[in-house]
């Protein structure tokens, strides 16, 4: 970032014989200068003291080295009467070379608080934003709402919210919290694509510890209530928990390196070469996936054998750990990588997999990502607190996701693919583009034993009335369900499936695929308004 007291402006005033008083301009820029200057300094005691870096020294973790170019600098302030400037940094740098539109909150003016000159300038960036079509991250520390200035505050956030909502899916948006961020505040970021929290210092929240114990006896910490770890395993607010400030930006710019400009803009590509170890892993997927149909395996073994250098950037990581989701490179092309987690609760899905799956498939779409899903789950997760909790609902956003997706989509069983779940997982039938299946998957409306004991339950209650070995019939005729049915056989004949493959040839189909695929042109805009998806 470029001090303004090193500007050619300033130099020359201070550099110049002459005294100030004589040179009316020049004195100003001067002062200026020193008032900013002044304000850094109260900046780096105020925060340092509470282990937090300053907005100024967040941005140059942000942004590539001197590329930051401020805006606004001084308005909302009153030079005159010694007030540098508002409680909020705006601005475009460089992010790995492409620009990047900025507005980062000064917790140490009037608590990072917003109000209308912070308002002013945050609109104005997100137009400019909108122009350029180039991301916008928010540094956020923030009290909220400026109280002092009542209504006219409030409807600033009012603003903001329609400029991010008008942004969403135009260009990348992403929020870091690293400070308080309630009340009113929190919906800024919840609009946004992307929510990075860190372990200390950083809340988010609708109401605090002070309002929640007031009005319902409840004692909680702000760190309880509205933490990073929270909101990353529990509400599924968040999509990354950072170490530290330094570990929540990096992630931040390494997420903006897969991701392009804007909707209109193809997805960056990065030089490629492939490797000895690239195949070597590759090779490695005949092995990963157990024989035993209940013995559970790591998805992350399988993702890191099929992307390039096995560099996958999980989003949400914390959360709904039955179901993955990231980010990495195909030969060097961007891509997004869903998959079920077989480690945890057999890859089952639930509410808040579906949501977290759904989420990211419409991210992916939005910026023109391709999709490559793993499938390996045995349905929907049964009972009645799943059925409460809105698992119609909240699964039907997996079907709208993928059935609304234009950008390229593969799909891979690896092994069970049962029931609704196999549908929505990105099923040929919901308009994926290509299809391929393991020797090992397992595609049919229900497993063997859920099955068998549906048709054949006639056959299994004789058997028992008479006296007979139920448990040896029902095993005869799992066998024979298992042999007929229980495989990809079917949906090879009907189409649903393009291939089998042997697993060490994954990642090489998937990468034709996605070459085929490179042209695929989005479908022209129908009458419609918008589709109403179940939210």
């Amino acid at each position: 970032m470029t001090d303004i007291m090193s500007t050619p402006a300033v130099q020359e005033a201070l550099d110049s014989g002459l005294p100030l008083d004589q040179q009316p301009i020049r004195a100003a820029v001067a002062k200026a200068a020193a008032l900013a200057r002044d304000a850094e300094d109260h900046a780096r005691e105020r925060q340092h003291a509470k282990d937090k870096r300053t907005a100024r020294e967040r941005l140059d973790l942000l942004f590539d080295s001197g590329s930051f170019q401020e805006i606004g600098r001084f308005s909302g302030g009153d030079i005159n009467h010694g007030v540098a400037g508002s409680a909020v940094i705006t601005g475009f740098g460089l992010v790995y070379g492409r620009k990047v539109a900025v507005y980062a909150q000064d917790f140490s003016v009037q608590g990072g608080t917003l109000g209308w000159a912070e308002g002013e300038k945050i609109c104005h960036l997100m137009d400019m934003a909108m122009d350029l079509k180039v991301p916008v991250v928010a540094l956020i520390d923030s009290g909220g709402a400026r109280i002092q200035e009542g209504v006219a505050a409030l409807s600033q956030y009012g603003r903001i919210f329609r400029k991010t909502c008008q942004a969403s899916g135009l260009v990348p948006q992403i929020s870091v919290i690293l400070g308080p961020c309630a009340g009113g505040a929190v919906y800024c970021p919840a609009l946004t694509d992307l929510i990075v929290m860190t372990k200390e210092n950083s809340n988010m929240f609708v109401t605090g510890p002070d309002v929640v114990k007031a009005a319902t006896g409840e004692t909680i910490s702000m760190e309880e209530l509205g933490g990073g770890q929270v909101h990353n395993a529990k509400s599924g607010v968040a999509h990354y928990l950072g170490e530290n400030e330094a570990d929540a930006i990096d992630y931040t710019r390494t997420i903006l390196a897969y991701l392009p400009s804007n909707s209109s803009a193809k997805v960056p590509v990065f030089a490629y070469t492939a490797t000895r170890a690239d195949h070597e892993r590759a090779e490695r997927l005949n092995a990963i996936v157990p024989d035993n149909d209940r013995q559970p395996y790591d998805v992350m073994d399988v993702i890191r054998c099929i992307v390039d250098y096995g560099e996958f950037v999980q989003v949400q990581e914390l959360y709904a750990p039955s179901a993955m989701v990231g980010l990495a490179c195909m030969e060097g092309h961007p891509v997004g990588i869903v998959a079920n987690q077989p480690k945890v609760m057999a890859g089952i899905l639930d509410v808040e997999s579906s949501e977290k799956i759904a989420r990211f498939v419409r991210l992916c779409d939005a910026f023109n990502l391709p999709v490559v899903t793993l499938v390996d789950t045995p349905g929907y997760k049964p009972g009645s607190d799943q059925e409460h909790a809105g698992i119609i609902r909240r699964g039907a956003k997996v079907i709208y996701a993928y059935a609304n997706a234009q950008v390229p989509l593969v799909t891979v069983v690896m092994r069970k693919a049962f029931g609704g779940a196999y549908i929505v997982m990105g099923s040929k039938a919901i308009g994926a583009d290509v299809n391929y299946a393991w020797p090992s998957s397992q595609i049919a409306v229900l497993g063997a034993q859920g099955a068998v004991n549906i048709i054949h339950r006639k056959d299994l209650h004789k058997a028992q009335e008479r006296g007979q070995d139920v448990e040896a019939l029902r095993a005869r005729l799992v066998a024979d369900y298992e042999e007929t049915t229980l495989n990809a056989n079917l949906s090879l004949e009907t189409g649903q499936i393009d291939a089998m493959i042997d697993p060490e040839q994954t990642r090489q189909v998937i990468c034709q695929s996605l070459s085929l695929l490179t042209d695929k042109q989005r479908r022209p805009a129908t009458g419609k308004h918008h589709g109403n998806q179940p939210m």
